[in-house]
């Protein structure tokens, strides 16, 4: 791991650290499930909130501790499309939940994998 990955780690895990529970654990347990969906992406703070970026490349997902529920979402640089066999443009971008149990992570995985493979770069 590169140095200045390190450090953008390091603030990510910070950021996290100061969130009360469960927020915090979810926050933790998130981050995880982000890195092991996609290894290469790269964690920085974006906005003041823990985002996730392919090396220097724009971030494509984040999360955020709200005051009921936390947000994962995607931003415009991800790979986003409409959901099979819906009949309308809607693309969904962000989400949100109050715990964090095994299929939401799945999920969770999912989406990053298909918010990284075909990203626009700018």
């Amino acid at each position: 791991m590169g140095a200045r990955r390190e450090v953008s780690e390091t603030a990510v895990l910070e950021k996290i650290r100061t969130w009360q529970e469960p927020f915090r654990s979810y926050g933790f347990r998130l981050h995880h499930v982000i890195l092991e969906a996609v290894p290469e992406l790269t964690p920085r703070l974006w906005y003041g909130m823990p985002g996730y970026g392919k090396g220097s490349g724009p971030v494509l997902c984040f999360f955020r501790a709200d005051d009921r529920f936390m947000t994962f979402g995607l931003t415009d640089k991800a790979h986003l499309e409409r959901e099979p066999g819906q009949p309308d443009q809607l693309m969904p971008s962000a989400w949100f939940f109050t715990s964090l149990d095994e299929p939401t992570e799945r999920r969770i995985a999912a989406i990053v994998r298909r918010a990284a493979a075909g990203h626009r770069s700018t």
